[in-house]
């Protein structure tokens, strides 16, 4: 047999499956089609309606489910899901707490002050890179003026605005002094509220008013914004902060229309500055190799949450309010309650812990 001959009978074993073996000779064998990938899964708006996933569909453990809902529960947790795809795989309120009871975000809404800051940069109401009196007019801190004039939207996104933090949550312009040029020094400070002012003022709407139209309507959450001292606090149930959590997971999309530019929700939930590399634009990033803890001006080396995915991103909140993203499992975790241990700003030992039991149950 020739070389051209023993190609063609090389050729036709492979395409066969090859030339002897246990199927070589089973003509009812039929290929494999690979299964195309799920779909993103948007809950519809005003609409409780929602898709679920059993954890066996997903391969995971249902014998270590009680045990991260035991830990919840210790932690004072008043409710907890887990959504991939956007469907709800776990979803559980602790005892004196339901679906329909609010909560407040604490901290964690401060990544909607970032979300809708963006919606109004795309609509052409104002540039993140102005300065902040821009909008706002001069004499908006006690900065002295050439100072403040450094201070813009992009600062008070980055948690660079150079004021001092010791002074509390006052944002009053008394209250808001001068520490550091702005760009120079990244401090956990209550000024990043000022966007809402921004934003109101350049939208000629309230904050609320905007805020409703342009995401909270758009993606049927429910809640509202409540003034507490100098803070401004959104409240709303669970499944509010899950659909906030889907926003992010598809880069400020929504079932296919952009509520967010997503150049900007990028830029968001990437590292802003270079003095916490675990920030983004009022977003907490994990799998950097460092960070600033928010208490502190101490770096600190290593991931965010140790044992939680590099890709993470989360919205983190006074007293353990979070919503956690990983894009790559196409994972949103949501927990509301109280403190877990001791009253804390953002983060805490609790967030590490919860990723090894969250971690025993999905891997």
């Amino acid at each position: 047999m020739n070389i051209k001959n023993l190609l063609s009978v090389f050729t036709f074993c492979i395409i066969a499956g090859g030339c002897s073996g246990a199927n070589s000779d089973d003509s009812s064998a039929t290929p494999e089609i690979p299964s195309s990938p799920e779909s993103m899964y948007f809950p519809p708006v005003n609409s409780d309606t929602w898709d679920t996933k059993s954890l066996s569909s997903l391969g995971w453990h249902q014998d270590k489910v009680q045990d991260l809902l035991n830990y919840l529960e210790s932690k004072h947790s008043k409710s907890f899901m887990i959504l991939q795809n956007g469907r709800i795989v776990i979803e559980h309120y602790f005892p004196g707490h339901t679906s329909s009871t609010p909560w407040y975000w604490a901290s964690a809404g401060k990544t909607l002050t970032s979300a809708v800051t963006g919606i109004a940069e795309q609509e052409g109401f104002l540039n993140i890179n102005n300065q902040v009196s821009a909008y706002l007019g001069t004499g908006w801190t006690a900065a002295p003026l050439s100072k403040e004039n450094l201070i813009t939207c992009r600062n008070l996104l980055t948690m660079t605005s150079g004021l001092d933090d010791s002074l509390g949550d006052d944002v009053s312009p008394a209250n808001l002094k001068y520490k550091a040029d702005a760009g120079t020094r990244w401090a956990y400070h209550n000024v990043y509220v000022k966007l809402q002012d921004v934003v109101a003022a350049a939208t000629g709407q309230t904050w609320s008013q905007y805020f409703n139209t342009r995401l909270r309507d758009k993606i049927g959450m429910t809640g509202n914004w409540i003034q507490n001292g100098g803070n401004s606090v959104y409240w709303s149930n669970t499944r509010s902060m899950a659909r906030f959590g889907i926003l992010a997971l598809n880069n400020g999309s929504w079932n296919g229309i952009p509520i967010i530019n997503s150049a900007y929700f990028q830029n968001a939930v990437s590292t802003s500055q270079n003095i916490n590399l675990a920030y983004g634009y009022l977003w907490w990033l994990n799998g950097k190799t460092s960070y600033h803890m928010p208490q502190t001006q101490v770096q600190f080396n290593g991931k965010l949450i140790p044992d939680a995915p590099d890709d993470m991103f989360c919205a983190l909140g006074k007293n353990d309010q979070k919503i956690y993203v990983v894009p790559g499992k196409k994972l949103v975790v949501v927990r509301m309650g109280d403190a877990a241990d001791n009253v804390n700003l953002a983060l805490s030992d609790f967030d590490d812990v919860l990723w090894q039991k969250i971690n025993a149950v999905i891997n």
